[in-house]
């Protein structure tokens, strides 16, 4: 058998692979990837708190990223902003593939945790 040439695929240039196109992830999705990396380190919100947000912008394959959380107190506070720096970044460059040259943790409120001695009704 012989193959035989219809021509169509032989009119169209080879595109390279450069020059197809690219993927953009969008802003809003960039976000929602931080505060749910933001919800992963602090844990469930108190029942009064507002649970983590953040918003980005997006330049080309970076993201700067601000993180909005609120907090129990009292408690390492340096600490727990160091973790949700991290676990944002990784989860932003893993899931989205973009570098993350800043983020900033922004502490909206400190939640009072009632000491154990005040919950049963004993007082300082």
């Amino acid at each position: 058998m012989t193959a035989v040439s219809t021509g169509i695929a032989d009119a169209r240039p080879a595109v390279a692979p450069g020059e197809r196109g690219a993927t953009r992830i969008a802003d809003r999705v960039v976000a929602k990837i931080a505060a749910r990396a933001a919800r992963e380190v602090i844990g469930p919100p108190p029942p009064d708190a507002a649970p983590p947000y953040a918003t980005v912008v997006v330049r080309h394959d970076a993201a700067r990223i601000r993180v909005h959380i609120e907090l129990d107190y009292p408690g390492d506070i340096g600490g727990r902003c160091g973790q949700v720096r991290r676990q944002v970044a990784d989860r932003v460059r893993t899931l989205a593939g973009m570098r993350v040259p800043e983020v900033v943790v922004q502490v909206e409120r400190l939640h009072l945790v009632p000491a154990l001695g005040a919950a049963r009704g004993r007082t300082r």
